[in-house]
């Protein structure tokens, strides 16, 4: 790895640790790690005038680590198995429902705003972590590197907007909450639930695995047929 590789990998996550820790410390959502984080960075590289692909050359051992991250949600899954099993057929069916909306509010919000054919592709995938939505990107014809933007745009704004829509419309079950972050903001979604609890967390967690899934198999039989008949 270059020194610039190293000083990125570092850099990224001294950054990180500092944002974490003045955000436990406010209790800002304002200030979460999500948010700040990644500005911080943009702007040390602008200021440094650092290319993203040198940055990129040490962070993107971070970027790696998305998929063992993911795994390891299979660990409070695991510890909370007998409650999920208990509500399967509720979890089971609004992780379905939640997955299509997704998968056509994304293609009818891009088609109305006249995106391209590669950039709807691109879209569709965006309520699913980021590894896997990168996937199912490429396989229906869309942009990966695009698609982990839209990924993590939305992420972010669910993390941040889904505890006020949890409060607002007054949800009390941790079910509800768990399953409402992790189905609205996957990966950032669930870190969120875990700081509510660790019920919450377990939820959110299966929802952002089993909508990932759900995802899969809609992208490649529901996702065509709903493009042929509106796109043609």
């Amino acid at each position: 790895m270059s020194l610039i590789g190293i000083i990125s990998f570092l850099g990224t996550i001294i950054i990180f640790l500092l944002s974490k820790k003045v955000y436990q410390k406010m209790n800002w959502i304002i200030l979460s790690p999500l948010l700040i984080c990644p500005l911080i960075i943009i702007v040390v590289l602008l200021v440094t005038h650092t290319s993203y692909s040198d940055y990129n050359s040490g962070a993107t051992w971070l970027s790696n680590l998305l998929g063992p991250a993911t795994v390891a949600f299979a660990v409070p899954i695991y510890k909370n198995f007998a409650l999920l099993k208990k509500h399967a057929i509720a979890i089971g069916a609004s992780l379905v429902t939640g997955s299509a909306v997704a998968i056509v509010s994304s293609f009818l919000f891009a088609m109305w705003i006249g995106l391209s054919n590669e950039m709807i592709n691109s879209l569709v995938p965006r309520s699913i972590t980021t590894p896997i939505a990168m996937d199912i990107s490429e396989i229906i014809g869309g942009e990966p590197t695009m698609t982990a933007v839209f990924v993590i745009v939305t992420g972010l704004t669910g993390s941040i907007v889904g505890p006020f829509v949890i409060k607002s419309i007054r949800i009390r079950t941790s079910a509800a909450k768990g399953l409402l972050l992790g189905m609205g903001a996957h990966g950032c979604g669930t870190s969120k639930a875990f700081e509510i609890g660790e019920l919450e967390g377990t939820y959110s967690s299966l929802a952002m695995i089993v909508a990932a899934l759900i995802s899969i198999v809609l992208s490649d039989t529901f996702f065509p047929v709903l493009q042929h008949y509106l796109i043609g």
